[in-house]
């Protein structure tokens, strides 16, 4: 057990800092951030027994990607709103 815990444990700081950058995230998500953490914690104690390095580097990898996509989603509504709101002053003038 401790050495299975020795070797993943560069890849660890990497899973932790995905973690809290996804918790981070999570704060402005459009179901509520609570509904966010509950899904994102089931989603890493899920993993929590995964040991082969290969596999936690393809997690990581979808974390990025779930990342992105969060950014994405984030960037389009604010563009949204924005637009919304000069386009209605646009139409009262």
């Amino acid at each position: 057990m401790v050495r299975s815990l020795t070797m993943a444990n560069p890849l660890r700081s990497e899973v932790v800092r995905l973690y809290k950058n996804l918790l981070y995230l999570g704060r402005e998500y459009p179901k509520g951030a609570d509904y966010f953490k509950d899904r994102l914690k089931m989603a890493f104690l899920k993993n929590k027994c995964v040991t082969d390095p290969e596999k936690i580097k393809e997690l990581i990898g979808r974390g990025e990607y779930v990342i992105k996509e969060l950014e994405a989603l984030y960037y389009l509504r604010k563009y949204r709103a924005m637009k919304q709101r000069y386009y209605e002053e646009g139409k009262k003038e």
